[in-house]
């Protein structure tokens, strides 16, 4: 009996050991828990790591986008640059110190050209001293021509004018306003040739059986207009030149009394 209880003690014993070898096992589970903690932690920094590494590329491409807003600023920059090219010097069809007709108001000389500010725009005008009653005009220098400026006729043509003074005078007729509206017209279409028709016509008039004070004006207007681009043309003097049309016009003479 005393070796069965020593063997059951022993045995006994020997089964204590065994159980404590159980916390050995709960030690390497720890310790696996731990590795593997560290192990996916390790991967995670590796993972974080990697993800950093990666990102990376990222700051080199903000990098590179960098010298592209330079150049944007710099072609910017040439653009504000090109208005301070000097622009060439704009042509235009007369210069100062031509001789010019304006219509309505006849021969006159470009005694300048003035750079006005108007509207907030800046445009160049001629200075035009007309020759007969010495009033001074400005006109647009790029639309002259569009408002009827034109050179003063050559010498032949100006001996083409004194042929127009020989020719049959047109009438009033029966339609008076409507005869007026067509000389009014004609002065101011700023051709000689047809400014010399409302003289020779008006003369006429005036001969036969006068006019009206409204006519005697657009008489005097027309005479004058013709007298300032013939004193150019044939380089006479004022005087002169109205003494020339004088003798060029149409007499009329008066019956003599029986």
């Amino acid at each position: 009996m005393a070796t069965k209880k020593t063997q059951t003690k022993k045995t006994a014993t020997a089964k204590k050991p065994a159980a404590k070898k159980a916390p050995a096992k709960k030690t390497t589970a720890a310790k696996k828990t731990t590795a593997a903690k560290k192990t996916t932690a390790a991967k995670k920094t590796t993972a974080a790591k990697k993800t950093t590494a990666k990102k990376a590329p990222a700051k080199k491409t903000t990098a590179k986008k960098a010298p592209a807003k330079k150049t944007t600023a710099a072609k910017k920059t040439a653009a504000k640059k090109a208005p301070a090219k000097k622009k060439a010097p704009v042509k235009y069809p007369f210069d100062v110190g031509d001789k010019v007709v304006y219509p309505h108001h006849g021969a006159a000389t470009i005694v300048k050209k003035e750079r006005i500010e108007f509207d907030g725009e800046v445009q160049d005008y001629f200075v035009l001293q007309i020759a007969t009653d010495q009033l001074t005009l400005r006109v647009p220098a790029a639309s002259a021509l569009d408002r009827g400026v034109r050179p003063v006729i050559s010498k032949n043509k100006a001996r083409q004018v004194f042929a127009v003074f020989k020719e049959e005078p047109q009438e009033a007729g029966a339609n008076w306003s409507r005869w007026y509206k067509l000389l009014t017209e004609k002065i101011n279409s700023g051709d000689i040739f047809q400014v010399a028709e409302v003289v020779r016509d008006l003369t006429y008039a005036q001969q036969i059986k006068g006019i009206s004070p409204a006519l005697k004006r657009m008489l005097a207007k027309a005479r004058l207009i013709i007298v300032s681009e013939l004193q150019f043309s044939l380089a006479l003097s004022e005087e002169d030149t109205i003494k020339k049309l004088d003798r060029a016009l149409p007499k009329v003479e008066e019956p003599v009394d029986a």
